[in-house]
């Protein structure tokens, strides 16, 4: 671990095009392991992270150490998301204009444990809320069998963490996303959204 906390910076629409070659080789770094197993390409990462850059209501959040980004939170309006990421709240009659969805927070291990991850939160719902158009925040996670045998031993879940943040699990808002895995290619996976009224406190 880390013995300084990274500093965090907040950039809106735009203002992370600098930084999204930082962000993608996170990402690439981050969710090669558990419980993601992405094998990263960078020109999909960069195409990926484009719809946050033409975003202008999006926001990053980086956290950096010494210059170096080693933590990134995302989050942009579902409707300017691609369209398998709001089709399941279209489906369960939940307006997507009104939600706010997070793509993904990543950290490197050395930083986490320091509060890092309710900064991130705590800077994408502030985000949200001063837009003020928006009842919900979400996120998806990836569904695992919990006797995969990939799974590390002593492993401990985000779930509590999102239950403290006033996250519910979804089972009716769910999507079917692919990406390459390690020594597998290609394979369908399945995420479940978590969900938190907006004007809820933390």
């Amino acid at each position: 671990m880390s013995t300084t906390s990274p500093i965090t910076l907040l950039l809106r629409g735009a203002e992370l095009v600098p930084f999204l070659d930082d962000v993608a080789h996170l990402r690439i770094a981050v969710f090669r392991d558990w419980p993601y197993l992405y094998e990263g390409d960078l020109a999909y990462e960069r195409d990926y992270l484009a719809a946050y850059a033409n975003s202008p209501d999006s926001v990053f959040v980086l956290a950096r150490e010494g210059g170096r980004v080693v933590g990134a939170s995302t989050g942009l309006p579902l409707l300017d998301d691609a369209p398998a990421f709001r089709q399941p709240f279209v489906d369960a009659g939940i307006d997507p204009s009104r939600v706010f969805y997070f793509g993904e927070s990543v950290l490197l291990p050395a930083y986490r444990g320091q509060g890092v991850g309710h900064a991130f939160f705590d800077a994408r719902e502030a985000h949200a809320r001063a837009l003020a158009r928006f009842d919900i925040t979400a996120f998806c996670a990836v569904d695992r069998d919990a006797d995969d045998a990939r799974q590390p031993p002593g492993h401990r879940p985000h779930d509590v963490f999102w239950h403290k943040r006033g996250y519910a699990r979804r089972p009716d808002l769910t999507l079917r996303l692919p990406w390459p895995e390690a020594g597998r290619g290609e394979v369908e996976h399945v995420l479940t959204f978590w969900t938190r009224a907006l004007d809820q406190p933390a």
